[in-house]
């Protein structure tokens, strides 16, 4: 077992650093191509004197006499975090932009950084590298060609690409010294509610054991960790995005992104889902786990599943088990937390996934009016037909018509009176 895991990591490596020495070559000739061509009679130009920085041009399918130039000077945009923590919402949002394409993810991207990360970690192949030549500028020069090919041509030219691989981040330190130009959202969430998606939805990621919310909200805490700390190194590159936030405001949220981007503002990022496979629009992947929650507008119906959700010890120990949560504004004693109250279009768009699904749900614990929470009406079931409501909980029990109120809250033509707020429908009698 051991023998042939290692031939398969070897046959890997093989593969990648032929792919690398590939486009490095490739590159090479380009550049010595472009030197006979501007070389003027008794001398060779210097690389200094072609301005620096190596160049390329790709014609574009749709007009074939404009090239798209593209060097590692680029505005380029790193999109990344711990998986299920909003990164396609977010990369969805930015492809509506006209002026931006980020594509699905590229999953070669954070598995090349991670061996590149793997080679400087060990002095002794470092040491073996060096003997050979290959020196961190040849490897750096091997890698901004790499990544720039992937980024380039997995997608449609565009003013501002980007870049949507989660991992990609936990080498943000390394993007940005290659990449000079570049700046980088990193996508934030509450681990409790990343860690109950990857389970529930067993998304498989390397080193997270599926089975044991205590290993992954451990292994969460230690990969946020990390991408965090780069991201405060990285002062005015790195943008930190609560999820949370960006669902609850997202047009405040998002003219905070564009502004942080150098990117104009665009009211098309608002709605995204109407652009879902357009030309121009939103390109989504059938195999990414997210695909079928980014087609429906931003809404809070995600916030809170995981309440109720996670063991009885690990939620006791979770302030021990995630310090990160504590760090980044979460409370890990709130079961369920208050993260807000959404604007008025995202509660509108709220009730609209309610009633499009038109399917049972089981209520979370009540709040009321400060978000403080109740349990008197939990296991409230409500089932939507169109604009008309049931609940079976003893409490409030009845049936009636929904309504749509002055202060964006809903109402019932019924003696009970109901409200959505973040992630939950619930019931309050009058």
């Amino acid at each position: 077992m051991i023998g042939k895991l290692k031939q398969n990591l070897l046959l890997a490596c093989l593969v990648i650093s032929s792919v690398t020495v590939f486009y490095l070559g490739r590159h090479a000739m380009e550049c010595h191509h472009r030197i006979e061509e501007r070389s003027q009679p008794g001398g060779i130009l210097s690389l200094s004197a072609l301005g620096g920085s190596m160049r390329t041009t790709l014609r574009t399918g749709q007009n074939l006499s404009t090239p798209f130039v593209y060097n590692k000077d680029m505005p380029l945009i790193f999109i990344g975090g711990v998986p299920r923590s909003g990164t396609t919402l977010m990369r969805a949002m930015l492809d509506a932009h006209p002026e931006v394409r980020c594509g699905e993810e590229t999953r070669v991207i954070p598995r090349i950084l991670a061996m590149k990360q793997m080679w400087s970690r060990s002095g002794r192949e470092k040491m073996r590298l060096d003997e050979a030549g290959v020196t961190d500028e040849v490897l750096d020069a091997a890698m901004q060609a790499f990544l720039l090919e992937i980024i380039v041509k997995h997608g449609e030219p565009a003013n501002f690409l980007c870049n949507k691989d989660p991992f990609a981040l936990k080498s943000l330190s390394y993007l940005a010294k290659i990449f000079p130009h570049a700046k980088f959202v990193l996508m934030i969430r509450d681990g409790r509610a990343s860690v109950h998606s990857m389970i529930s939805r067993k998304v498989t990621i390397a080193g997270f054991d599926l089975g044991s919310y205590r290993d992954c909200l451990t292994k969460w805490n230690r990969a946020i960790e990390t991408m965090y700390t780069q991201c405060l190194e990285a002062a005015d590159k790195c943008l930190p995005m609560h999820y949370e936030q960006l669902v609850l405001h997202p047009e405040k949220w998002m003219k905070t992104l564009l502004k942080f981007l150098d990117v104009p503002w665009n009211d098309a990022v608002l709605h995204h889902e109407e652009l879902i496979g357009k030309a121009g629009g939103v390109s989504l992947s059938k195999v990414e786990r997210s695909t079928d929650q980014v087609i429906k507008p931003v809404n809070v119906e995600a916030l809170s599943k995981w309440v109720g959700k996670i063991p009885a010890d690990v939620v006791r120990d979770m302030a021990v088990i995630a310090p990160m949560l504590s760090r980044l504004g979460y409370d890990p004693h709130a079961n369920p937390p208050n993260y807000g109250r959404p604007d008025p279009k995202v509660l509108d768009n709220t009730i609209r996934v309610f009633k499009d699904s038109e399917v049972r749900r089981e209520t979370q614990p009540q709040l009321g009016a400060a978000g403080v929470p109740s349990p008197q009406h939990t296991g409230t079931e409500v089932q939507w037909n169109r604009n008309t409501w049931t609940s079976s909980h003893p409490s409030v029990l009845g049936r009636g018509t929904f309504q749509r109120s002055h202060d964006h809250s809903g109402t019932f033509s019924s003696p009970e009176s109901a409200t959505l707020w973040p992630s939950m429908l619930y019931c309050t009698k009058k």
